[in-house]
């Protein structure tokens, strides 16, 4: 928006409706108005300020704007299929799948509870805020998911990674938009929409995310058992006692011995096979499960 000097805000919170007479607006949303010098400092133009909303998420930023600023606080944007998965919460099967973070019930009675959404007021110009707020709101305004996340429905569209320039995603749904879909999109959790990498708006923001370190896990192998690439097989019986197989057997010119013989007398002076090998400490492969049939 500064990089270009104006951005998109809706017709209905101009500060001055003269405006709306000569005032550009986007042929695929003629709610909106290309306001000049519309910025997040002056999220509805000249005359107006972010003042008093340094708690709400910021507006008026691009694709570019977002991710560059999470770059700054070593940060970055989240994966699509990564913010579904926070914003589901754990609800994603076929068996607990919900509609909305709150549930299944299409009441504005409940939804305000958990989201900012225009309500039953006529949209653009009637907004009976009955969720408190008629635009942005606060950060933890309203009741956090099951993994104690705020705003993943409603409040602001969240730029996320992906997509091409001309198409980048949003996710989330944003203040403007209605429960059911009777106006705008429907907020569900599913709530998916694309815009052009430059697109700035008073109702698109995003949020940072942070990987958390990754934990390193060790094990222990045999030396021979690792340049061979294979798997020693130890079998623990109920007391306690491990047996080990003959899996990696040496070569056919060494005694045929029965490691799992219990007959055998073993000198003590003289480990056995089994506690002669060297072993080593390596890094655990990392493996991916999944329940998705």
């Amino acid at each position: 928006a500064e990089k270009f000097g104006w951005s998109f805000v809706l017709s209905s919170f101009l500060p001055n409706a003269e405006e709306l007479e000569y005032a550009e607006v986007d042929p695929e949303a003629e709610d909106w108005v290309a306001v000049d010098k519309a910025y997040w400092r002056s999220p509805e133009g000249p005359g107006t300020s972010y003042k008093y909303r340094e708690n709400h998420p910021v507006i008026h930023v691009s694709h570019r704007d977002s991710a560059d600023y999470c770059k700054w606080v070593g940060k970055r944007l989240p994966g699509e299929r990564e913010w579904e998965a926070a914003a589901r919460a754990g609800h994603f099967g076929p068996k607990n799948r919900t509609l909305y973070t709150w549930g299944e019930e299409q009441t504005t009675d409940v939804a305000k509870e958990y989201a900012n959404l225009w309500g039953d007021g006529d949209f653009p110009w009637e907004n009976k805020a009955e969720d408190g707020w008629r635009a942005t709101s606060p950060v933890k305004t309203f009741k956090p998911n099951a993994f104690g996340l705020y705003d993943m429905t409603g409040n602001v569209w969240e730029w996320v990674r992906g997509g091409k320039h001309k198409n980048r995603i949003v996710r989330g749904g944003s203040y403007v938009d209605s429960f059911d879909g009777s106006f705008n999109h429907a907020a569900t959790l599913g709530a998916r929409a694309t815009l052009h990498g430059t697109t700035t708006t008073g109702n698109v923001g995003f949020r940072c995310v942070k990987s958390p370190q990754k934990r390193v896990e060790y094990h222990y192998v045999y030396e021979d058992d690792e340049e061979s690439g294979g798997a020693q097989l130890v079998m623990e019986g109920v007391d306690g006692k491990r047996k080990y197989s003959q899996q990696n057997a040496g070569s056919d010119d060494e005694e045929d011995y029965d490691e799992f013989d219990e007959d055998i007398a073993h000198d003590p002076t003289n480990p056995r096979p089994d506690e002669r090998r060297g072993r080593k400490k390596v890094i655990k492969p990392r493996t991916l499960t999944s329940d998705e049939l």
